[in-house]
């Protein structure tokens, strides 16, 4: 286990923490504190009408955790992304997915309270199976057949070790355009809003 993720900074929308400390056995080297970051709106639609409803598919959207931004689609065969999504489905940068060394796995907890990141254990994806299951109940949502709802589960936290072999935990939050506190079926659907800390070096903070 590695003390990755504390302190957990939660910012506004588009913005990083960057902090240092200094380690123990060396006063004059400078370790980067744990960035945070949260995405909102992060589409998997393509066209949409004038109400933001989707009227076509669209190709996975790649995002790199490290930098914080979204990438290419002409770069999905490289480790510049570490998650890549498409509707409910979220594939990571590793296994059959892509070149990196990307892994992941569910904590079932608080947010918060994930301060040490696990360096075994982390499933790839697979011709068969995804790391993060793309089922109802099984990966980070629920889907109402009723009401025809998307929801996070709430305690759900993804565990990711990214392309380059860091690691990284997310929490989606909603899964509709602006993220309505209760969306209904006319919310234009298929835009991630998470949460998520990434740590740079892959050392434990002090």
């Amino acid at each position: 286990m590695k003390n990755l993720f504390r302190p957990a900074l939660l910012l506004a929308t588009g913005t990083l923490a960057l902090a240092s400390c200094s380690k123990d056995d060396d006063p004059t080297t400078v370790t980067p504190a744990a960035q945070a970051q949260t995405v909102s709106n992060l589409a998997t639609v393509g066209t949409t009408s004038s109400t933001g409803q989707p009227l076509s598919p669209k190709h996975y959207t790649f995002y790199s955790l490290a930098d914080g931004k979204e990438v290419a689609y002409t770069d999905s065969n490289s480790t510049k992304w570490d998650i890549a999504v498409n509707r409910t489905a979220i594939l990571i940068n590793g296994g059959s997915s892509g070149p990196g060394q990307g892994g992941a796995q569910i904590y079932k907890g608080l947010f918060a309270d994930m301060t040490d990141a696990p360096t075994t254990s982390y499933s790839v994806d697979s011709p068969a199976a995804k790391a993060i299951p793309a089922v109802p109940g099984q990966g980070w949502y629920n889907y109402d057949g009723t009401t025809h709802i998307v929801s996070p589960i709430a305690g759900r936290v993804l565990l990711i070790r990214t392309a380059i072999g860091k690691y990284a935990k997310m929490e989606i939050t909603s899964y509709y355009k602006n993220a309505p506190a209760t969306p209904s079926a006319t919310d234009p659907s298929g835009y991630y809003t998470f949460r998520y800390v990434y740590q740079p070096n892959g050392t434990s903070l002090k």
